[in-house]
């Protein structure tokens, strides 16, 4: 496996993963996605040879924070250890970044790989977040 960035947007293969893991909000509308995927601060790729393993996409400033938007790895290659290098790769690039958040869904395999990181809960931090849909 390898980890590189993501510079070619390619829909057909993105689209494909989003809908791989049933993300369906951002299928729904692959132009704006695309757009994101532009507009991004960096987008990570693993690759195994040619074939995408699963993408990283964060947001942010890159020097005070750093927001994690995505973390999708196609179903056959989940818990192989594909989102870990990711990430790792990630905080690596931004280590010198004092926030570096996400938001997930509250769900026990999910939260023990995020906290298996080095990631807290905001509770934790003394902190809330707040999100408007």
């Amino acid at each position: 496996m390898v980890i590189r960035e993501y510079r070619e947007y390619c829909e057909a293969e993105i689209a494909e993963l989003y809908a791989s893991v049933g993300w369906t909000a951002y299928t729904d509308d692959l132009a704006a996605l695309a757009r994101g995927f532009r507009q991004s601060l960096l987008v990570l790729a693993a690759y195994d040879g040619e074939t995408l393993l699963g993408i990283l996409r964060a947001v942010g400033d890159g020097e005070t924070i750093v927001f994690i938007q995505d973390i999708l790895v196609f179903p056959a290659y989940q818990r192989k250890g594909v989102g870990t290098a990711l990430v790792q790769e990630a905080l690596d690039r931004y280590r010198h970044v004092r926030q570096i958040e996400l938001a997930t869904d509250d769900m026990p395999k999910t939260v023990a790989f995020y906290k298996s990181l080095g990631f807290r809960p905001f509770s934790e931090l003394d902190c809330c977040g707040f999100m408007r849909t």
